[in-house]
This record gives C-alpha cells, structure tokens and sequence, in this order.
C-alpha cells in the first residue's frame, strides 16, 4: 500500500453510526512509583512504542468510529494532559468528571450524550484507555461484528480468546451461537464470572467455552439507557438530565446538582451481569493480542527478552544487568545516572525522579500496598 492510498484504507475501516467511548480512570497503583493519581498509567508509554496507551487507543479507535465521533471520559485532574495527547479531540467529545463515580456513570454518561446529540439508535462501543492490543485489523473485525450484533438490540461485549488460564481476570461464559447478519462469530452469554483460582481457570480454557472479560461493550445508546432505568433508575435519569444540558450553557450547573448523588458502581454488575441472565448479552471472539498491564509482572511478560535478560523500558543505555532477569524502567531523568542488577532473577526496578522501586515479579501484585502504606505515612506527594 503506498502512502496515497493509506486515507483511502481508512476510510475503508470506518463504521457507519458507531461511536467509540473511551474512559479513562484509575491511578494503576500497581504500577506505582511510574503510575500515580495525577500521572496514571494510560498517560505513559508502557511497551516503547513512542505513543502512550492513550494515544495508541486513539491510533486504534478513530479509522473505526472517526474523531467527530470518538468520546472520552476522565477527571478534571487530567484534562490538560489528555488535550496535550490528543489534539485532535473535539472539545465537546471531553467529558470531564467532577469526582469518580466508577464505569457505569462515566459510559452512561457518554451513551446519553450521544443519544442526546444522534438518537437511541446511536451505538456506542467503550474501550479502556490503558489496555495493549496487537492487533489492530482483528480488532477492527471484532468491532464490526460486535457493532452489528447490537444493531439488534443486545448488549455486546467482546471476549478475548485465552492464552492460558489466566486468575488475574473475570470470565464469560459462551452458550450457543447467534444468527446475525454482519455477525458469523457471535455468541448468547449464559454469565459473567469472577476471576477463578488456578485450578478451575484451566477447566474453564480446555471447555472452549470461556472468555476473558477485557470489559469493553458494544450496545445501542438507548439500549443501555433503557437496561440502566430498569435496574438504577435514578441514575439512568440523572445522566440523561446532565446530557440535555451537556452542550448549553448550563452544563457545569447540571453536574454541580447531579453528579455528586450519582450512585457508584461498575458497568459489569449494574448492566452485563443482570442482563446476562435474562438472556440479553452476546459476545464477540476477540482473536487479537490483548492486555491490560495490571502490573509490573504483565508489563515485564509483554516485553521481550525479560525472562532471560534484564528488559528494560527507557534508555537501554543507562541500564546494566548481569546474571539478571526481569524488567528496569529507566526514568529518573537525572543525567548519567545508571542502573545495574547483578544475579537477581526476575527483578523489577522502576527509577523515576522522586521514587525507586525495587521488587520481584512475583510480588508485583502487591505494590498497590507501597501506595497505601506511603500514604498513611503523610506522603502524598508520592502516590
């Protein structure tokens, strides 16, 4: 493909009516000293690529819904740098909120803007801003078929394909297939289930009939709106009034009464988990690479060579490391200053100006504790 053909392969992968949601929330504590609550983690580059995680799910997402239609959703805190990233994000497109309420207001508040702005039939897909995915032409057919499959008025997520039995996520369990046109791979979900121990996710992997739960969902703006009133009908109302005000004048009004009183809770137990077992949620294969670097060991599996060298994330030539494995990140940004590990297997060393970590891969589940424990300390400025 030549270069003057590439807007015209774009434009080729662009879905009619669909809008694509993005929130981004969360400190991604255990990724801490690197991830903290004014930097997190969707704001770095984590796999070297040269774009951070958000940029790369804008790379992934606008060919498919375009940027008129790409809607993001994060704090106040972040504005400032998620415009410095995206500067091609619409202003209206920016939801910024007020305080967390967890992912079920901050998509529904994306789904009532957009059902404001186009209609019920408007279908929207939400997609974290922090996960990897290596696969962007097998992403973009998973969407289309998703987006097809809510075209007929189910909830759709899209299940990753395991690699292994993975404990770290949820699952989804697969019944028979659906007939939808658009849509050769779709399934019926039968339910959502919580991360298993070992022994029960590899049952799950060799049944064939399990998915890792990666959260995104693929749903009609009215669609959801309509389950969130029968399940929450405060905040499906609340969210609706703020979305009529959303693009007037008395925006910040209507988040000023009625955001703080917006109930807290995820978007699996308030919509996917009831809906599920009343025979309303299907599922689309995702057959690409997928992560969603919940931690320095995650981090360290993605990059190569970390399992029989020192990876390292930054300047490779600032780090040494003999009869070592593991992962460095080299950010501390003081000039020729050098890391070196020596005969430590599976190491994880993290540098940043005001904070040095050092620890193994197998505790890397545990570092969200650091961030507790420095808080409890009076140092904040550190978490």
């Amino acid at each position: 493909m030549t270069a003057a053909d590439a807007p015209q392969r774009r434009a080729d992968r662009r879905i009619e009516g669909f809008a694509a949601v993005v929130p981004a929330g969360g400190a991604g504590t255990r990724l801490w000293p690197l991830s903290r609550a004014g930097a997190p983690k969707f704001l770095h580059d984590l796999t070297g690529s040269g774009r951070s995680l958000l940029q790369a799910t804008w790379d992934r997402l606008e060919p498919l819904a375009g940027a008129d239609h790409l809607l993001l959703v994060t704090g106040r805190a972040h504005a400032g740098a998620v415009r410095g990233a995206l500067p091609e994000l619409r202003e209206g497109n920016l939801l910024l909120e007020p305080s967390a309420r967890d992912s079920m207001a901050a998509i529904g508040l994306a789904a009532a803007v957009l059902e404001h702005r186009e209609g019920p039939a408007a279908v929207l897909g939400s997609f974290a801003a922090d996960h990897v995915i290596d696969d962007d032409e097998a992403f973009g057919d998973a969407v289309s078929q998703a987006v097809a499959t809510a075209r007929t008025g189910e909830v759709v997520t899209i299940g990753i394909t395991p690699t292994g039995p993975a404990v770290q996520f949820g699952y989804i369990r697969s019944a028979g297939p659906l007939s939808v046109p658009g849509a050769p791979d779709a399934l019926r979900v039968a339910e959502f289930v919580e991360k298993p121990d070992a022994a029960t996710a590899a049952g799950y992997v060799d049944s064939g009939d399990y998915r890792w739960n990666a959260g995104m969902f693929v749903v009609g703006a009215g669609v959801l709106l309509g389950h969130l009133h029968e399940q929450l009908p405060a905040l499906a109302d609340g969210l609706r009034e703020i979305a009529a005000a959303w693009d007037g004048p008395g925006r910040d009004a209507a988040l000023a009464a009625v955001w703080p009183g917006l109930v807290k809770i995820a978007i699996d137990h308030a919509i996917a988990e009831p809906v599920a077992a009343a025979g309303g949620v299907a599922v689309v294969p995702g057959a690409f690479g997928w992560d969603d670097v919940g931690d320095w060991d995650s981090l360290a599996a993605m990059l190569p060579g970390a399992a029989s060298r020192v990876a390292v994330l930054g300047d490779d030539g600032a780090v040494l490391g003999l009869a070592a494995t593991g992962l460095v990140v080299a950010g501390s940004g003081v000039p020729g200053r050098t890391v070196s590990v020596l005969g430590v297997p599976d190491v994880v060393v993290v540098d940043t100006p005001d904070a040095l970590l050092v620890t193994t891969r197998e505790h890397a589940q545990s570092v969200k504790g650091l961030v507790g424990a420095w808080r409890d300390r009076g140092r904040d400025d550190l978490v």
